[in-house]
């Protein structure tokens, strides 16, 4: 372990082998820190942050900061982070409103700076946060989602798995698992065809997601109405199955989901 004789660090706070705090950081005394990550200049972690192994911590972050919640009353709250992340200069990231909630952020995901996470948010692995990004409380973030520069996300709002958000977008709405959108408002344009590749996904498998996208988006049908089709037609093809799975709790979340609209820059 190195400290940098500058650093504030509470006697409290566990800090395992291998952490490195830098110069004039703050580090408060419920806090947790795992072997081998790096905290950088003038970083702030507050109580209540557990932090995993292996993640490294630009100048200037703030982890674990009171909620910007009306609701927030003062109770034990927490963030939690997993391991190999890298949290750019100048993030902010909150802990959680309610008792014992935690906002969590998973492991190999990239939050670039200035970026904030708000209190009760959930990112998944591998998630790459872009520059600016305005994130409000109770977001969620599937895995491998991409959410592009300076794009503000409403509160409660879902991103699913494999999903981009194009910068500069406002995002109000869900947006499901695999699909591009963006726009003020955002609107689905396509799908992620440059993130499957990525991701590994199959020649074939995203020609059945083609398909999918056209019923979803393109058959001039209802949303219930999509998702029955999806299901009786692809509903055995398990990204298929997964797709519909995010729709159907949609319907019961507050926000709705995206409308396709193309692009004119297409």
């Amino acid at each position: 372990m190195e400290v940098h004789p500058t650093a504030v660090v509470h006697p409290g706070a566990r800090l395992a082998p291998g952490v490195v705090v830098g110069p004039y950081a703050v580090i408060g005394g419920d806090v947790v820190v795992g072997p081998g990550t790096r905290i950088g200049p003038h970083v702030v972690i507050e109580d209540g942050v557990r932090i995993g192994a292996d993640n490294e911590i630009s100048s200037g972050a703030t982890l674990g900061t009171t909620p910007q919640d009306r609701h927030f009353q003062g109770e034990r709250s927490y963030l939690v982070i997993g391991d190999r992340n890298r949290i750019r200069e100048y993030v902010n990231i909150s802990r959680a409103t309610g008792e014992d909630a935690a906002t969590v952020v998973g492991n190999d995901c990239l939050i670039m700076c200035s970026a904030h996470v708000g209190h009760n948010c959930r990112l998944g692995d591998r998630v790459i946060v872009v520059n600016g990004v305005q994130m409000a409380g109770h977001v969620q973030v599937g895995d491998g989602a991409y959410i592009g520069g300076m794009s503000g996300i409403h509160q409660f709002v879902h991103v699913g798995r494999v999903a981009m958000i194009g910068g500069f977008s406002l995002l109000r709405q869900d947006c499901p698992p695999f699909m591009l959108a963006e726009g003020r408002p955002a609107r689905c344009r396509s799908l992620n065809r440059v993130g499957l590749q990525r991701h590994g996904i199959s020649t074939a498998d995203r020609a059945v997601l083609r398909r999918a996208f056209r019923i979803l988006y393109q058959s001039a049908l209802g949303m219930g109405e999509a998702v029955e089709r999806l299901q009786a037609e692809l509903g055995d093809h398990p990204l298929v199955g997964e797709l519909v799975a995010f729709l159907r709790a949609a319907r019961q979340r507050p926000r709705g989901v995206v409308r396709w609209e193309p692009s004119s820059l297409e």
